[in-house]
């Protein structure tokens, strides 16, 4: 079956796959001074942007279908705070931490159907079809901020 004519579901998944990766590949070659160097006057780094893309995977794929509470998940309250670094924060354990969410959320939505609502969000009820589009735009968006980031720190060595 051709890429064109694969189901909905199939297409969300694969978009939204390829963005965690380019996601996650954004920290390759990359060293530790440089994942955490800070280039704008927010917290957004690269390896901030990674461990903010795990409490996304957290709150779209476990708040929003379970219910629990974010303190229940062991996430940060605000997306602000998701961006900040701890001295036990490297490369390799943030991007670990990472997949391992991006599994987890694979895992969650496996037995969902694309028009299923997801009870815990505070929004309200939402399809699991929103959900997804929402995380590839997120996705898409961090994405964007890592190359730039990226670019300029390969740029000034």
């Amino acid at each position: 079956m051709s890429v064109i004519h694969q189901p909905l579901r199939e297409q969300m998944e694969a978009f939204v796959d390829e963005h965690r990766r380019a996601l996650a590949d954004s920290l390759d070659g990359l060293t530790e001074e440089q994942a955490r160097r800070r280039l704008v006057p927010s917290k957004t780094t690269l390896l901030g942007l990674v461990k903010h893309a795990t409490m996304v995977e957290r709150v779209w794929f476990d708040e929003a279908v379970t219910g629990r509470s974010r303190a229940d998940i062991g996430i940060p309250e605000t997306p602000d705070e998701s961006f900040i670094l701890v001295a036990s924060d490297t490369i390799e354990s943030v991007r670990d931490t990472y997949l391992e969410a991006c599994d987890d959320s694979r895992r969650a939505a496996r037995n969902l159907d694309l028009d299923d609502l997801l009870p815990g969000n505070r929004r309200g009820p939402l399809p699991l079809r929103w959900v997804y589009l929402h995380v590839l735009r997120e996705l898409a968006q961090h994405c964007g901020h890592a190359d730039i980031l990226r670019e300029q720190i390969l740029a000034a060595e």
